[in-house]
Parts: C-alpha cells; structure tokens; sequence
C-alpha cells in the first residue's frame, strides 16, 4: 500500500493536491491560494488572469486535431471549510493540512481535508499541467469564496468564458451526475437581552454537547444527524424548573456545516443543581436513544466552572429559548416531483450569546425559490417576536435541470459504456456554482461531476482513492470525445 498521498495514483493528481493543501484557503481569505494558482498558470507558460473578485483563469488551447472544438470551461472552487476538533491543536492561518492514507481513503487528522474542492482543482491543474492529454481548447476556471457566499461565482462578468460547455467537479459521489441544485438565503437574527447580577447562593456550570457526527447541511441534511445547537437548547429550557440562568451559549459554526458541539455557561442555585445534574443525566440517555444510529458518539457533559458575566435575565431567557426551539431545523418539505430530493431545508448554524447580545445564524436552502423565501420568512417571524432583527443576506440561484443537452447525454453513455451500468442522473440540495454561472451564460451547457467524499465540511471528510482513479478516467475520455 502507498504510504503517502504523493505516492498514490493518478500521481500528478495527487502531488498537485497535496500542494494545493500545503496553501492555506479558508474561505474569504484566499490570497495566498490566488497567488499560488496564478504562480502555477504563468510557470506553465499559459495565458493567466486574477479576475475582479479573486477568481482566477487559465486559459490553454486545443491538443493537435482539437484547436478548433467548442471550448470546455472545468470549473472548481480554491477555498475550503476549516474546521478542526476541539482536541485537535492546528493552526489553519500557517499549516498544511496534514494527510494520510487509511485503507481505500485519504484523511486528514484532526480536521477538514479538504478534498471539497481540493481534488477537482488538483485534476484541473494536472490536465493544465499534461503535455499528453487530448483534450479541445480550455478555460480553466477557479472561483472562490464558494463555501460561505459563492461570491466568485456571482462576481464572474458574462463576457469573461467563451466556453460550449462547463464541467463543474465539485460533487461528492462517483456515480451521479448533477444537473441541478438548490438555491440559498443566508438568514441572520441579532438581537439584545437584559442582563441580571444573580444573587449569591448560586454556583457555576459548564454544559457541553459534543460528539456529534455533523457534515455537510445541504448534502447530508436528509440524513437526520443530531444538531448540538438544538440539542443544547433542549438540554437549557430542561432546566428551567430548576432555576437555571443562563450566561453564554457558544454553538456550530459556518452556516454550511451542521453543527457538531456547542457550550453554554449557565448557574444554577446551590440546593438545585444536584437535581439539575440528574435531569442532564436522564435526558441526555434520552437523547443518545433518538440518536444511537446518526450519532453514536453523542456526548453531554455537566462540569464545574466560573462564571465571569452576568446572567440574561429571566423573561428574556424564557423568550430566547422558546424562539431557538421554535426555529425551523432539518428538512422543510421533500420534493413531490423528484424521488429523494429534499427540497427545502434550514440548517441552525451558530448560536452565539455573550454580554447581552445574541446571533443566530441559518442557511436556508430550497429549489424551489418562493419556498426558500417563506421557510426564511418563517424563520424571520420565530425571531421577530422576541424583538430581533432579522436580516437576509447572500441568496444565490439554484439551477434548473436540462436532461436533454448534449454532454448530459455524451456523459450518460460514456459512464454506461465504461461502466456498464447507469449513471444517476439527478439535482442535489446542495448550493452549486453552476446554478450562479448559469444566469451569467444562459445558452453554456452545464454538469457537475466528481469523486465520492464522505464527511464534507467536518474533520470526518474523506475522499476515495479508487474513486479518484474512476473519475479521472472519466472525465479524460469526456475530454476525448466531447465535441
């Protein structure tokens, strides 16, 4: 067995990935990347331009007998999910991600790989990078900020790519094609709160939820997993009868990751919190029966500690709690038109409280667009009765199938004949470029296509080396016959 990623193949591929993962990118901070991609475009002689938001382009013609085919746009995005285990000491402002190669799968340790879109850059740079491939003219397109707001995507100008068609490589099974996805709303509810001195006679509490299996909130978000934001407020508004006052919540993080741990401060009067560590005790059984098969690793944990703020006070707790309960998480409706597809969704992201404010931050995510707007509403309308202001930020498209165009169909056959079995060919609740892109190029013929990843968005992500090897014989023979 290889004992390095480098060593594995493709190897192109995978030494181009690993230097890609060498770079830092967290979202909206892709400097460094943009620099690197722009580096490898002119190092290889090829024509090379930093567009207006930071996406970068690589233009390379036509292998001989190729110049002058329809041009293929291959489009995959530079920034990537940082997020990392509690435990997990990293700093992903300086380090490469640090991989390593467990059975059929390429892992990271201790936090998010990378591999959305890492891999589907990787291929790109190494088809730029061959001198043996066939392939007709190419624009290489490299978009970023696509994990919190598609900015590159919706800043690309309508004049920029000349391309027939576009591959999109930023799906994560090997089995699909895509030709349609979501829409999003990023929804933002800011709100104050009274804060109360608790008398003495009260001691300080740490309740923590954690161990949970997270991912991707569009993807993954019909699979059920447990939402430590949820969670928490169960666990909150349960010790109410208690006395429990609370100081600080600190729950999830990006709007496209479910969130996996959150922790609140709380205090609790002395001759109650005995009682109060027994209902966590009992719920939290309760809670780990719900969710033995989604999240096994389910953990709940009541701990000492020292209050530094004050508490919220009673009637503004008592609404907070009530709203976040209230607020709509997990899948809004199914698609009554399209087998398996979840067609509308919210995902509860991040709940912050602290000092007498709080946030609370949702991504909405629907195809359908006027029931992306009333889930949004729905959500808006939870927390403007407790006196929040609600705001509606970053919505993007989603992208409307077209099973009859010519590489959807190309594509079909090639996997039928490679494979000897049917692609699935379908729309994903997942936010895609595609859908932005397509309102910049109406008549460009789109599809979106990649490896199987597992874990998207978490330190559980993982990318399957065969599946690396299939897709890439994939789309070489598209490349080959696309027309």
């Amino acid at each position: 067995m290889p004992a390095t990623v480098r060593d594995l193949e493709p190897k192109a591929l995978w030494n181009h990935f690993a230097d890609l993962n060498a770079v830092p990118r967290a979202s909206k901070k892709e400097q460094q990347v943009i620099a690197f991609m722009k580096a490898f475009g002119e190092g290889l002689g090829l024509e090379t331009q930093v567009l207006e938001a930071g996406n970068v382009l690589i233009r390379k013609p036509g292998t001989k007998g190729k110049e002058k085919l329809p041009t293929v746009a291959l489009q995959s995005h530079l920034d990537m999910v940082h997020q990392k285990n509690n435990d997990t000491t990293f700093d992903f402002a300086t380090e490469g991600i640090r991989m390593r190669v467990d059975g059929e799968w390429v892992k990271a340790e201790g936090t998010t790989l990378g591999a959305d879109n890492g891999i589907g850059v990787a291929t790109i740079m190494t088809i730029l990078a061959s001198t043996d491939i066939p392939h007709p003219p190419l624009e290489a397109l490299f978009t970023i900020d696509e994990e919190t707001g598609m900015t590159g995507a919706f800043a690309l100008q309508a004049n920029v790519l000349h391309a027939k068609y576009l591959l999109n490589l930023d799906t994560e099974e090997d089995n699909e094609l895509t030709i349609g996805c979501a829409g999003g709303i990023d929804v933002t509810a800011n709100g104050t709160y009274a804060q109360e001195a608790v008398k003495d006679g009260h001691t300080g509490r740490q309740l923590t939820v954690k161990g949970l299996h997270g991912g991707h909130s569009g993807t993954e978000i019909h699979l059920g997993r447990g939402n430590a934001n949820k969670l928490m407020d169960r666990l909150l508004m349960r010790g109410e009868e208690f006395g429990l006052r609370v100081v600080s919540i600190n729950g999830g993080g990006l709007r496209n990751a479910i969130p996996r741990e959150s922790v609140a401060e709380v205090l609790l009067p002395n001759d109650k919190a005995e009682a109060y560590a027994k209902a966590v005790q009992e719920l939290a059984a309760t809670l780990k029966k719900e969710y033995a098969t989604t999240d096994p690793d389910l953990a709940i944990e009541l701990t000492d500690a020292t209050m530094t703020g004050q508490a919220m006070s009673i009637a503004d707790q008592g609404r907070f709690l009530r709203a976040a309960a209230a607020c709509p998480n997990g899948i809004y409706r199914m698609s009554p038109d399209v087998d398996d597809l979840v067609q509308t969704s919210n995902n509860v992201a991040r709940i912050e409280l602290k000092d007498g404010r709080y946030q609370v931050q949702c991504l909405t995510r629907s195809s359908v667009e006027s029931e992306k707007l009333d889930e949004a509403n729905a959500i808006k309308a939870v927390f403007e009765l407790i006196g929040a202001q609600v705001e509606f930020s970053g919505s993007y498209p989603g992208w409307t199938p077209q099973p009859g165009s010519d590489v959807v169909q190309l594509m079909k056959k090639i996997y039928k004949e490679r494979f000897e079995e049917e692609p699935h060919v379908l729309a994903c609740h997942a936010g895609l470029e595609c859908g932005i892109l397509g309102t910049h190029y109406s008549d460009m013929q789109l599809i979106s296509f990649g490896p199987t990843i597992r874990g998207a968005h978490s330190p559980d992500e993982r990318v399957q080396i065969s599946s690396v090897q299939k897709f890439w014989g994939y789309l070489l023979e598209t490349l080959e016959k696309i027309r």
